[in-house]
């Protein structure tokens, strides 16, 4: 009985279409078919349709008339599925054969693993230039039979389906630019280049949250492999060693490199790791995200030849060589204690003295407030006097008028003297402190 009852809560395209876009439930306005029912047609009256449908999470777990489709979607161009119950690649098939110029296409989160599509129905995807197969599991030899069979495919995005290795195809895709694999189980290097393999004018290669642990071909193997790489992303991956970050140069077109989170970075600055990588690669415009600037890579070169100058000449990598060569030697930066500084001074308020730690960095005004709430000072307001004790006989007192003055441009040492007295009325009436 509970079989009965969970095939009869499988839906299909056409009911949730005609639900969710009939005059009732959606609004007609611009972008928006309508689009009469044909006759004999199940769905009453007319539907209000985009060109762009999004049903995902949905229930639906099969097609439908298929008649109905091709009447109500001939011009669609981007259909969302995902989430739904579609585990028969005939059902899919027969809605994606009815929408002939259909572009992108998300069956992400339906359950297709296990699920083989034959050869006949995958030439129904010619039109496709992107495709959505997340958290599917869907199987290699599918997914290889749908890439043959859509010629103008792109963008292919295979995340989270549980890959640990990648199956080769005996046929390429010279059309896709794009592939999203993250958050799989790839490890080694060797499948990893099988995408080179397979998609020989690759763009755009996103590895992130895989446990690749290197990149382990030669300069002229990457280059024919991925001689179109523009951008990689290998956030989160296993990279540990400064050579696999090196070899990222034999791409002969990346200009984009994203390594974020990576075993390698781990033990240097925020900073540093953004610099020690940018000087490792002259050719990337676009860090993790960033734009790369002129004044930017500079920086980050100079540091690189600071950072390795006084390791043994035996340990400094080519890079250090090749930037030497460009700026020169350079001698090291000077130590800079940035530090907030303090110094003790006594204050005197009539005929009490207080000796009083000041943070240097503190302006006038701060120190007018501190000493107010220390010494319980009037709140109708006080004078202060900087008495520098080794040159009082000469320059005597001053005043210390600006509120907003910071304390280290007096040149205050151990053992000089605040003098503080009652601000008079009638000599400093414009005074607001």
């Amino acid at each position: 009985m509970e079989s009965s009852s969970d095939e009869e809560e499988v839906r299909t395209f056409i009911q949730v279409l005609s639900e969710k876009y009939s005059p009732e439930n959606f609004p007609y306005g611009q972008g928006v078919v309508v689009m009469p029912s044909p006759p004999g047609s199940p769905v009453k009256d007319r539907l209000y349709l985009p060109n762009i449908l999004v049903l995902s999470d949905s229930g639906i777990g099969k097609a439908g008339e298929r008649s109905d489709i091709a009447a109500f979607c001939a011009h669609v161009v981007e259909l969302d599925l995902s989430h739904n119950q579609l585990n028969d690649w005939a059902e899919i098939c027969d809605i994606v054969s009815n929408i002939p110029n259909l572009d992108f296409l998300n069956l992400s989160m339906n359950p297709l693993s296990g699920i083989e599509l034959e050869p006949s129905m995958a030439e129904v995807f010619p039109r496709v230039r992107q495709l959505v197969l997340i958290n599917t599991h869907v199987s290699w030899e599918t997914v290889h039979k749908l890439t043959q069979n859509a010629p103008e495919l792109e963008e292919l995005f295979l995340c989270l389906n549980g890959y640990n290795t990648v199956s080769e195809s005996q046929t390429s895709c010279p059309s896709l630019r794009l592939l999203q694999i993250t958050d799989n189980q790839l490890e080694a290097w060797a499948e990893v280049r099988k995408f080179g393999q397979m998609y020989p004018s690759l763009r755009t290669l996103v590895l992130a949250n895989n446990s690749v642990d290197s990149v382990g071909d030669s300069h002229d193997a990457l280059q024919q492999l991925f001689p179109n790489l523009r951008s990689i992303n290998l956030n989160n991956s296993g990279l540990s060693r400064w050579e696999d970050i090196e070899r990222l140069n034999f791409f002969p077109k990346l200009e984009e490199v994203k390594a974020k989170g990576i075993p390698l970075l781990e033990s240097y600055t925020t900073h540093d790791r953004r610099s020690l990588l940018l000087a490792q690669l002259p050719s990337v415009k676009r860090l993790n995200g960033s734009l790369v600037t002129t004044g930017e890579r500079e920086d980050a070169e100079r540091l690189f030849i600071r950072y390795y100058q006084e390791n043994p000449q035996q340990q400094l990598p080519e890079r250090y060589h090749v930037l030497v060569s460009k700026y020169g030697e350079l001698a090291p930066l000077a130590e800079v204690d940035l530090r907030p500084r303090r110094t003790t001074v006594d204050v005197r308020w009539g005929d009490r003295v207080e000796a009083v730690a000041l943070r240097l960095e503190q302006t006038v005004g701060d120190l007018k407030k501190h000493l107010r709430a220390l010494l319980q000072l009037p709140a109708n307001g006080v004078r202060l006097f900087y008495i520098n004790r080794e040159m009082s006989s000469v320059v005597g007192p001053e005043e210390m008028r600006c509120g907003s003055r910071a304390l280290h441009s007096y040149s205050i040492r151990d053992g000089d003297e605040i003098l503080v007295v009652p601000k008079v009325k009638s000599r400093c009436g414009s005074s607001n402190v």
